[in-house]
C-alpha cells in the first residue's frame, strides 16, 4: 500500500512516495536556511553601514560655520540670556523677550526689574527683582502672571509646570513661599535668621514637590552651612508640620549653589567640594568630590556635573581644565584648554564655552567637537532645536549657524 511503512529485522522499508516527501522536506529546509542566511547577511550589512554612519557623524571634525539666518539686534550691556524652551529668553531691567530659532523676537513683556534674576525649567521661566518685590512667570507663549512679594526677594526657582519657590527676607526673618504659575500661594514657611542663618540658594525639583535649601550662619567666629530638604508630597506631610525631611550641617564650609539636576538628584557646590545627594523622598548623601585647586566656574545638566579650574601644569600652555563627573561622583574626563572664557553652557550632549569672539564645544565624552573664531564678540551661544545648529548672539546681530566640515 502506497506510503505505508514496514519493518523487517529492524530495517525500515520506505515506499517511493515517502522518499519523495522526505526529499521535498530536505529541499525546503535547505531553501529556508539559505533565505535565513541571506537575510542575516543583509541585516549585518545594514548594521555595519548604520554603525559606520553613526561613527562618522559622531567623529567628524567641524571646521567652519554656515549662517542660516541673521538679524540685526541692539545689544544691551545689561542684558542676560538663558536657554528657554528650544530657544532664548532675554531679560533686562526693562523687561523680558523671547527669541526664536531665527533670531526674531517673538514677544516682549515690559516689566521693571532693578536687579533681574531668572530661572528656567522646560517651557516655564520666572524672572524676579532681587532685593525688590516683583516676580513674573512666563511660558513660550508670553507672560502668564506677575506677583508682588510681601518682602524682599533673595532667590527664586521654578518647576516644569510653572510653580515657583521664592526666598524672601526681612530684618530678622526669612520666608520660603511656593506659588503656582498663576500666582496663588501653595505653601509658606518662616525661619529666623538667628536659628537658620542667611539664605544662600534654593532649588525646586522638576515636579515641584521637593525643595532643597542652603543657609549660611556665622556662629561667633565660626562659619556653618546648613542644607535642608523639604517634601511637600505625602511623605513630607506625614513627617512634621513644616515638611522638613532631612538636613545636613557643615563647619567652615560655604555652599553657595544647590541644584536639582534631575527630579531625584541634587548637586551642591561648596568652596571645598561637590556634594551629591539622592532624594526620591528623603535626602541621602551619595558622593563627595573634593576639589584639587580653586574653582573658576561650575556647570551641570541632567546627566553630569562639572567644574573649571585653573591649570596647574606649568609645562602646558593650557590655562584651564574642565573636570566632568557623572551623578555617582565618578570622573568621566578632564579637558585642558587655553582660551579665555566668559560663559559656559552645558547640555545633555556637550559643553559650550565662549569668550570674546571665540567658542569651544566639547562633547560629553571629552572629544573636541568644534573650535572657532567669529567676526564679532559673542554674548551668548546655545543650541537650537536642530542638530549642529546654534543661536549665536553678538553685539549687533543674532545668527543661526550650522556647523560644517569645511573651513569657511
Amino acid at each position: 500500500m502506497a506510503g505505508r511503512r514496514k519493518t523487517d529485522d529492524n530495517v525500515i522499508y520506505v515506499s517511493g512516495s515517502e522518499e519523495t516527501r522526505r526529499e521535498n522536506e530536505r529541499r525546503q529546509s535547505e531553501q529556508k536556511k539559505s533565505r535565513t542566511t541571506f537575510i542575516m547577511i543583509i541585516l549585518a550589512i545594514v548594521v555595519i553601514i548604520g554603525v559606520a554612519v553613526f561613527v562618522y557623524m559622531k567623529m567628524r571634525n567641524f571646521k567652519g560655520v554656515k549662517v542660516i539666518s541673521s538679524s540685526e539686534t541692539t545689544f544691551d550691556s545689561n542684558a542676560n540670556y538663558i536657554e528657554f524652551g528650544v530657544n532664548l529668553l532675554k531679560y533686562t531691567p526693562d523687561g523680558v523677550s523671547y527669541i526664536n530659532e531665527n533670531g526674531d523676537t517673538v514677544w516682549t513683556a515690559g516689566n521693571d526689574f532693578d536687579v533681574p534674576i531668572a530661572a528656567v525649567c522646560d517651557d516655564y521661566a520666572v524672572v524676579a527683582d532681587k532685593g525688590g518685590n516683583l516676580v513674573a512667570v512666563y511660558n513660550v507663549d508670553g507672560q502668564v502672571s506677575t506677583v508682588d512679594m510681601p518682602y524682599a526677594i533673595c532667590d527664586i526657582d521654578v518647576a516644569k509646570q510653572g510653580a515657583f519657590a521664592v526666598i524672601l527676607e526681612s530684618d530678622e526673618t526669612n520666608y520660603i513661599y511656593m506659588y503656582d504659575k498663576n500666582g496663588s500661594i501653595i505653601y509658606e514657611m518662616k525661619t529666623s535668621i538667628d536659628k537658620s542663618g542667611y539664605p544662600m540658594d534654593i532649588t525646586v525639583s522638576e515636579d515641584g514637590k521637593k525643595l532643597f535649601t542652603s543657609y549660611f550662619k556665622l556662629d561667633g567666629v565660626n562659619i556653618k552651612n546648613n542644607l535642608t530638604a523639604y517634601n511637600f508630597d505625602e511623605v513630607g506631610q506625614n513627617e512634621n508640620a513644616d515638611r522638613m525631611v532631612g538636613g545636613f550641617s557643615f563647619d567652615e564650609e560655604m555652599i553657595p549653589k544647590v541644584q536639582f539636576v534631575s527630579n531625584d538628584a541634587i548637586a551642591c557646590f561648596s568652596d571645598k567640594n561637590i556634594r551629591l545627594y539622592n532624594m526620591k523622598e528623603k535626602p541621602s548623601e551619595k558622593a563627595v568630590i573634593p576639589y584639587d585647586g580653586e574653582v573658576s566656574s561650575i556647570f551641570y545638566c541632567t546627566d553630569y556635573i562639572g567644574v573649571i579650574m585653573p591649570s596647574q601644569d606649568a609645562g602646558s600652555s593650557a590655562k584651564s581644565v574642565i573636570h566632568v563627573y557623572d551623578l555617582s561622583g565618578r570622573e568621566i574626563f578632564k579637558y585642558s584648554f587655553s582660551m579665555e572664557y566668559d560663559n559656559i553652557h552645558a547640555t545633555e550632549d556637550e559643553i559650550i564655552i565662549t569668550g570674546g569672539n571665540q567658542c569651544l564645544i566639547v562633547e560629553k565624552n571629552g572629544r573636541t567637537k568644534f573650535s572657532y573664531t567669529f567676526d564679532g564678540m559673542i554674548k551668548s551661544m546655545v543650541p537650537s532645536s536642530r542638530s549642529n545648529e546654534y543661536v549665536v548672539t553678538m553685539e549687533n546681530k543674532t545668527e543661526i549657524i550650522r556647523l560644517t566640515t569645511e573651513d569657511k
